[in-house]
């Protein structure tokens, strides 16, 4: 594991575009449905337990919130979609605030999509697959909370998933994922680093 992960600290959040970090360096987003895991999964790649916030209550995420890795490095934890009692109007300002970082932002280099393995590939998720692949913005997707499931279902879901993603884009990938077993963290470690461009010199810090 690159040390650097381990310095991820909390930077900034935002409501909207034109309160973001300068507009520099490399950011890598983390998007899914409210209850996929999604702040358990940046805790456990950047191995801290309260780096980003948890919450037993879905949809409390409404913020652009930016972490960042070192001085050009960010990760950043996006709103999170698709929770029910979440008021229309505030479901419409975080898509908008979604839709303008996706597409606005020039150091933006990827996007985990984090899915429940046992409920991967919602309507909500395939849509931000296929606005992905019109902007063309790299995804892997995290099948969180893979320990819920026996390793032979869990092998065939990740396949069906790939197949899935694949079809609307090549280029997209995904892999299994579990933020209490600690499990396929460093295949998603080799993506971030792909993405925020670490060299060899800084993984060898």
């Amino acid at each position: 594991m690159n040390p650097l992960y381990r310095q991820t600290a909390f930077l900034t959040s935002a409501a909207k575009l034109s309160q973001t970090p300068p507009d520099t360096g490399f950011e890598v987003a983390f998007a899914g449905r409210s209850n996929a895991g999604k702040s358990s999964a940046i805790n456990a790649l950047c191995d801290q337990k309260t780096l980003a916030r948890t919450s037993k209550t879905p949809g409390r995420t409404q913020l652009l919130n930016f972490f960042a890795v070192d001085e050009q490095r960010r990760i950043v934890d996006l709103p999170g979609y698709g929770y029910a009692k979440v008021a229309e109007d505030i479901k419409r300002e975080w898509q908008g605030s979604l839709a303008a970082y996706l597409e606005g932002r020039d150091c933006l280099r990827g996007l985990m999509l984090v899915m429940d393995i046992r409920h991967p590939l919602k309507d909500y998720d395939l849509q931000m697959l296929h606005w992905a692949n019109t902007i063309s913005l790299p995804v892997h997707g995290l099948l969180t909370k893979a320990d819920k499931l026996k390793k032979g279902p869990a092998g065939s879901t990740l396949l069906k998933v790939r197949a899935a993603m694949q079809k609307i884009s090549p280029t997209f990938s995904a892999q299994t994922f579990s933020s209490l077993k600690r499990t396929g963290i460093d295949d998603a470690h080799a993506k971030l680093d792909e993405w925020l461009a670490f060299d060899d010199t800084a993984q060898a810090l």
